[in-house]
């Protein structure tokens, strides 16, 4: 006889100012990636804060986790009880576990954006767009037409398994909720919230402690881009009174507001970089020949990760008069050709 492997799950307990438990539960989203769910004790119900990947074992970490609130915190918490699950934003590492959740509890209420609620309610027509969008952006940041099919299924793996789920409530931006107060900061993604609990700032995706949240152009999708992103860090950065962050990955993070400045300072040189880089180009560049020159060891996805980065700091410096589309004939005489920039 086989026996089953037993599931372990990382699980901290934090404590915020207004008396609510939050229980960080570490999940594996996917190979090299962690992703950190929530659970809130005393917020009115029982509340999970994103489901994880649900790839691999990450379900079953999840329900580990729970178990763990319960046997080793003493905490009387069974999945039975979640009574709202809120997805703090429509990136796959954060709801694809949702679609197994939804199956267990079925009654718990699920929340999300406003601006992310069809990537739950009509996830197949929202993937269909993106990918029709990704393509265009690809061949305008100059990937040659025989690895197109190749980064299109990179670009589509980890959105395979999904489907449509029901959203029961919309959230919106300075919308409070049983003392959950929700912040939209779009960049990240357009419908990203963080979550305020007290002194405790649920930061999601928004402001990570140790690396700057992956950006990508608003070419592609609407309330993303550096400006956006910008726009939200500035938003939080006035608020006052939270002593403590909690991302969607890593660690806590004791002084939120300087880490948002560190956060500032870090893509303002990689602005600066790729500003240098175009000007001592004896020609203009694609965005795509830009991506090679910063990012020269990366492979699979992480070199469509690197293109939407370096694309989304290509943009911003585009929107803001620092670089010109160098050959706008042949923009003009043709259907999506690459574009090559050269400073202003």
């Amino acid at each position: 006889m086989t026996l089953e492997k037993p599931v372990f799950s990382d699980v901290h307990r934090f404590d915020s100012s207004t008396g609510v438990r939050i229980y960080r539960i570490a999940c594996d989203a996917f190979p090299g990636l962690v992703a950190n769910i929530y659970l809130l004790l005393e917020a009115t119900e029982p509340t999970l804060v994103d489901t994880g990947s649900g790839f691999g074992e990450a379900n079953a970490q999840l329900l580990a986790g729970i178990d763990k609130v319960r046997t080793e915190f003493g905490e009387p918490i069974a999945l039975a009880d979640i009574k709202r699950i809120i997805i703090t934003h429509g990136h796959i590492d954060h709801f694809g576990g949702l679609a197994a959740l939804h199956r267990k509890v079925p009654q718990a209420e699920i929340a999300i954006h406003e601006l992310d609620v069809r990537i739950l309610t009509a996830y197949e027509e929202r993937v269909a767009v993106a990918k029709k969008a990704f393509r265009h952006f690809l061949q305008q940041s100059g990937v040659r037409a025989d690895m197109l099919p190749g980064f299109m299924d990179i670009y589509g793996f980890s959105k395979k398994n999904v489907h449509s789920l029901p959203v029961t409530r919309t959230l919106v931006d300075g919308q409070e909720l049983d003392g959950l107060q929700f912040i939209h900061t779009p960049g990240h993604c357009p419908g990203q919230v963080c979550i305020g609990v007290g002194d405790v700032l649920l930061s999601a995706d928004h402001i990570l402690p140790e690396i700057s949240p992956h950006q990508a152009p608003e070419s592609i999708m609407p309330y993303t881009g550096l400006g956006h992103y910008f726009e939200s860090l500035d938003k939080v950065g006035r608020m006052g009174g939270f002593d403590l962050a909690l991302g969607g990955h890593q660690g806590p993070i004791k002084d939120v507001y300087k880490r948002i400045a560190e956060i500032r300072q870090s893509h303002r040189r990689k602005l600066e970089k790729i500003l240098e880089l175009i000007r001592r180009s004896p020609e203009p560049l694609t965005t795509n020949e830009i991506s090679k020159q910063l990012y020269t060891h990366v492979k699979g996805f992480h070199i469509l990760l690197a293109l939407e980065e370096v694309a989304a700091h290509v943009e911003y410096l585009y929107q803001h008069g620092k670089l010109t589309i160098a050959n706008l004939d042949e923009y003009q005489r043709e259907e999506n050709p690459p574009l090559r920039y050269a400073v202003a």
